[in-house]
């Protein structure tokens, strides 16, 4: 049997060729991967062997509830107080910076400074303490959660976590008072209040005068019946707080069992409600749908049936288009008939999970954790400042602190990145407990010091005025050391890289080398402690590039305490008094990335961080944002865990919030708030089986990530003990071998064992007698463990290039490869499988982030959406292909996000028709009879009523809804239909699609806010719209003229044809105005292009098809060269 050795000192890891990295329950294979001693239980569930297992500090079930191991004091294992040694380890683990890779050694780099400037919040890496007072050692020691030291022996030596460990190994001697380590007065161990009443001595054992004390009401009197309720003390038999077990008989309720009435005592309330649209507008909007699509179908057999004969190849053309686009229009609107709003009761969820009670007196949260990932791969385009403002959004959230993780994945591994997410956790040291303090909205600080409106509304407290002006000023300095990080690491950089430089040269001249052979020093990235960056370098090496580098993990924030942290007046710039001041895990990491393998871009990212946060904190809930989109209502993580708390909320497979953007033209010039989509579409989709998923602000159900089906309540036997809790693999999935697991989620045996767990921590309370899949109340109060050097180890092992390697990783668990929009493929994948989605539209906005104003960044935008569609289209993610569980209206939906950009070969079609139409005299149709034009009159009309309705219940302005269709046409002429060539390269010739990251911010003028909005940047993309703009106009001139100078002018075809083609230039005017620019910054190549193009389709036109009108002199007739 395998021995497990003691955690290693610093010292020892620092040692040249040591192959212990981190210390704990294992021993290292020749891969560098900690092997980890599990066995499997009767249960089913593998209990891993740890050093804390061994302790028997943790409880374990099953085989090993009868278990004790008895270790005789050596001098290599010497008692220790358990709690000093929890903090060592915790302390060590957030201090170290954790990298490793494929065939790589999992190393922890103890890093005594962070950043460049001071630390002081004790959960960060770095934070300043005292030193150690053991000789030739410049270790900090350990401190707790107030960042007050903790000495491990009476005489209050200060010792460093190492010395501690080194002392415990080699004599068990404290080095100051030469006695054996003893448990000192520190003991932070909180008491469990989670299975019962607060425990307080009998009434006749505790002295008099004290209990009378304390037991005194503001009057100063005995209060008896806070006697009553504390001591469960009784007058006679009973009483009105603590009734005797069975004293109603046998009929009571099981609540009242041992205590007062708890909160699930309480009538049942259900957290969410839905609430239909008024019948008085959903109801004549589904008879307009009825009866367009009635006048479609009529109006098409017309069309069919009444052929122009003067020009058959223009009748063909458009009746083709006109049959698409009727196709096109149901795909679309049939999915609206069913659109709900919905609405939530954030109180209700209060008091059922945040209440104090005689069974959870300290008020401890039972709601579950929540797992934050922001992403971001470039700090160029994605300013670090953003993604710093967004992780100070996380930080602060309205919601219980330490059931809160936040992830940043750095895909680029760039220590600015790494450096300013420091500088951020640095500064929520200030900002989280001012926000609290004083209930501040938003909280991003670089949205909230820029609004414009009075920010003394609804605040309460005298100093709040006070207390803004210093935040206002810690915020500007913090401003200014993340925009001079760039700076600062590039001289520190050549400052050590010029040292590296002298101390070569020394070396030459002491060993008698050539002194003019040139010194060859690689140019790295340094840290501030003074040691190589382990990521990306600014002149890129091996090993040391975007696409190859090893994978880094560092725990900026260490787990908080489970019980609230009080500030006071004296330890911060701002008096924190009676304020938690405690912080959320914040964690980085970089995945390993390495040539040769397909690291899937930002759906990799994602998989990356849903294993490391499944072996460190284990949220049952994810919720990701991108870099740019932070949390612009604190309570929005909370009306999300309304809906998933909520009864029958079990089969919810995540929460899409919508997207909501700042920074946009007041008039929306090309759509960007995109509120048709968000407000009408997503909210139609609400009622049938859920919204898609767009890619940020959703908050998903980590065991619907792992590709499971919903829970059959039918089947699944709900087990009410919570020592129970987990149920096995096949339960969840019967074709899934137990012994397969590893085929399916890797080879982590922590990343397979969190699996339950999180299934049976999301699971909605069984609190009402119909909510037949739930958890026993108050089986998530339990303090989660503290970090430890192997989980991290683990924790970067499972973001290695090589863990996903013959898993279903990208394929059926995590963010689905193959597709530039994983999003959508990722949540039909989960519809498929038979979940479903719930749509929170709250009163605030939940998020909100930026979108590109910009006309070619927005086309680009578009592009690539398009070209995923096409890509989702010819896939095995077709709608068409999907299972019996896909809902039909659902199923309409996905079908429509793969069809839709075909409609652009019809559209660019069919915006020709009117030019070609004045060019050749003829029209769509023999004569505008009074048929064709009742028809087209009653599909116009209905399709206004449709719009208004649509307004009305969804609460888009008709504006917006005019803006949405301009830009439908802007794109579909010009984006769609690249996406679709793209598309059918792909599939036909294999050609990979690459896109690149829209910047952030592009302005050249900082004075102007909407500066991007007249940039005009030259594309390809452009060409079409200008094409059909300017075809159209020089075809009116035309045909005007011709209609002019005529014997006979036909003013009918010459009136539909110019019609059609005004039709086509007001959807175009949007387009053709940011073409324009400002100061004439349009280039001149876009003009003679579209210029040459639209005479030469004019003349090619008018030379195979001349006109037949007018009498024209022998010498005027034009003859094409």
């Amino acid at each position: 049997m395998a021995s497990l050795s003691s955690q290693p000192s610093k010292k020892a890891m620092r040692g040249p060729g040591s192959n212990n990295s981190q210390g704990g329950g294992g021993s290292r294979s020749s891969t560098g991967q900690t092997v980890k001693f599990a066995r499997r239980t009767s249960s089913g569930r593998y209990v891993s062997l740890s050093r804390e297992d061994l302790d028997m500090s943790g409880e374990l079930s099953g085989d090993y509830m009868n278990y004790t191991v008895h270790i005789p004091p050596t001098p290599d294992n010497q008692p220790m107080d358990s709690s000093v040694a929890v903090k060592a380890e915790e302390q060590y683990v957030s201090n170290s910076l954790f990298t490793g890779g494929f065939n790589s050694v999992t190393r922890a780099h103890l890093m005594d400074k962070v950043i460049e400037s001071e630390v002081s919040h004790p959960q960060m890496a770095g934070a300043k303490g005292s030193s150690c007072s053991m000789p030739a050692c410049d270790g900090k020691i350990m401190k707790d959660e107030r960042g007050v030291d903790v000495t491990p022996c009476d005489c209050r030596f200060k010792i460093c976590r190492d010395c501690y460990l080194d002392a415990q190994k080699d004599t068990g001697l404290c080095p100051g008072c030469k006695e054996p380590y003893k448990s000192a007065d520190y003991d932070d161990d909180v008491q469990d209040f989670s299975s019962g009443a607060l425990q307080l001595p009998p009434p006749d054992k505790r002295d008099a005068n004290n209990m009378t004390m304390m037991k005194r009401n503001q009057n100063g009197e005995f209060d008896h019946n806070r006697w009553l309720f504390e001591t469960k003390g009784t007058y006679g038999y009973g009483s009105a707080f603590w009734p005797e077990d069975d004293m109603y008989g046998d009929d009571r309720d099981e609540g009242m069992h041992g205590g007062a009435m708890d909160s699930m005592d309480k009538p049942w309330k259900p957290l969410s409600r839905r609430l239909p649209v008024p019948n008085g507008i959903i109801s004549p909007y589904r008879l307009l749908i009825l009866l367009r699509f009635v006048v479609l179908g009529f109006f098409l057999h017309w069309r069919v049936t009444h052929p122009n004969e003067d020009a058959v190849w223009l009748w063909l053309m458009s009746i083709v288009c006109e049959i698409w686009f009727a196709f096109s229009w149901i795909l679309d609107q049939i999915p609206k008939l069913c659109p709900i709003n919905r609405s939530t009761d954030l109180q209700s969820l209060h008091d059922k999970f945040d209440l104090p009670s005689p069974s959870n007196p300290t008020g401890r949260s039972d709601l579950p954790g929540v797992d934050l990932f922001v992403s971001t791969a470039d700090p160029e385009k994605e300013p670090p400042l953003v993604t710093a403002n967004t992780v100070l959004s996380i930080l602060s959230v309205d919601y219980p602190v330490e059931k809160i993780a936040c992830y940043i994945s750095d895909d680029g591994g760039a220590l600015l990145t790494f450096e300013a997410m420091a500088e951020a956790a640095s500064f929520a040291d200030l900002w989280v407990p001012f926000c609290r303090k004083h209930n501040i909205e938003p909280r991003n600080p670089e949205t909230y010091f820029n609004i414009k409106s009075d920010p003394t509304k609804n605040k309460s407290r005298s100093d709040f005025v006070k207390d803004r002006r210093k935040m206002k000023r810690e915020y500007d300095e913090f401003k200014v050391r993340i925009n001079a990080l760039p700076e600062s690491i590039r001289r520190r950089s050549d400052a050590f890289h010029a040292r590296e430089e002298m101390r070569m040269l020394k070396h030459m001249r002491e060993s008698g080398g050539d002194p003019l052979e040139p010194i060859k020093v690689q140019k790295a990235t340094w840290m501030a402690d003074g040691t190589h960056w382990p990521g990306t370098w600014a002149v890129p090496a091996a090993e040391h590039s975007k696409g190859d580098h090893a994978g880094i993990l560092q725990v900026m924030l260490k787990p908080p305490s489970p019980d609230p942290l009080m500030g006071n007046a004296e330890d911060k710039l701002v008096d924190f008094t009676d304020v938690d001041t405690r912080l959320p895990v914040f964690v980085y990491v970089s995945r390993e990335k390495r040539p040769g393998y397909d690291h899937n871009k930002k759906a990799g990212a994602m998989n990356a961080l849903v294993r490391a946060s499944a072996v460190l904190s284990n949220g049952p809930f994810i919720l990701n944002l991108d870099c740019d989109h932070y949390i612009y209502n604190c309570k929005a993580i909370r009306e999300g865990m309304c809906f998933m708390m909520d009864k029958g909320g079990e089969d919810i497979c995540y929460i899409q919030f919508p997207q909501r953007f700042e920074g946009i033209d007041p008039s929306d010039r090309y759509a960007n708030r995109n509120t048709v989509f968000f407000d009408s579409n997503m909210r139609a989709l609400d009622g049938v089986q859920g919204p898609f998923y767009v890619g940020t602000g959703c908050m998903f159900r980590r065991f619907a990530l792992y590709g499971f089906d919903p829970p059959n309540t039918k089947k699944v036997q709900t087990k009410t003990d919570s020592e129970t809790q987990a149920l096995n693999a096949t339960d969840f999935d019967p074709d899934l071998d137990v012994n397969l697991l590893p085929k399916r989620f890797g080879n982590s045996t922590i990343l397979a064992e969190s699996i339950p767990v999180s299934e049976f921590q999301a699971r909605p309370l069984a609190d009402h007698p119909s909510v037949s899949y739930g958890r026993p109340p108050g089986a998530l109060r339990t303090p989660r463990d503290p970090l430890d050097a192997a989980t991290v180890a683990e924790a970067v092992s499972v973001i290695s290039c090589w863990y996903e390697d013959k898993t279903e990783w990208g394929d059926r668990v995590g963010w689905i490869y193959g597709s530039v929009t994983e999003d959508v493929v990722t949540g039909y994948r989960m519809h498929n499988r038979g979940w479903r989605s719930i749509y929170c539209v709250t009163k605030r906005d939940a998020f909100r982030g930026s979108a590109p104003i910009n006309l070619t960044d927005r086309l680009h935008q578009v592009l690539r959406w398009a070209t995923g569609s096409v890509e989702i289209f010819f896939s095995r993610n077709n709608a068409l292909l999907a299972s019996r569980r896909l809902k039909f209206l659902q199923r309409l939906s996905y079908i429509n996000v793969g069809v839709y950009p075909f409609t652009s070969i019809f559209l660019i079609v069919y915006c020709f028709l009117p030019a070609l139409s004045l060019f050749s005299g003829s029209f769509i149709v023999q004569t505008l009879n009074v048929t064709f034009l009742i028809y087209l009159l009653i599909i116009t009309l209905c399709l206004m009523g449709l719009a208004i309705l649509e307004v009305k219940w969804s609460g888009v302005a008709l504006e917006e809804w005019w803006r949405n269709e301009q830009f439908w046409l802007i794109s579909g002429t010009s984006a769609h239909m690249y996406a679709v060539v793209q598309g059918l390269l792909k599939v036909i010739a294999g050609i990979e699609i690459s896109f690149t990251l829209t910047s952030k911010s592009a302005a050249e003028d900082e004075d102007d806010v909407f500066a991007d909005l007249y940039l005009v940047k030259w594309s390809s993309l452009m060409i079409p719209p200008i094409v059909i703009a300017m075809v159209n106009i020089i075809a009116i001139a035309f045909a005007f003229s011709r209609t002019i100078y005529s014997t006979v002018p036909q003013w009918s075809k010459f009136i539909g044809g110019a019609f059609f083609s005004f039709w086509v230039l007001a959807h175009l005017y949007p387009f053709a105005k940011g073409l324009m620019g400002r100061r004439g910054k349009t280039p001149t190549i876009v003009f003679v292009w579209s210029g040459l193009i639209a005479i030469t389709i004019s003349l090619l036109w008018i030379a195979i098809d001349p006109p037949q009108g007018g009498t024209t002199e022998a010498g005027s007739t034009f003859q094409f060269p």
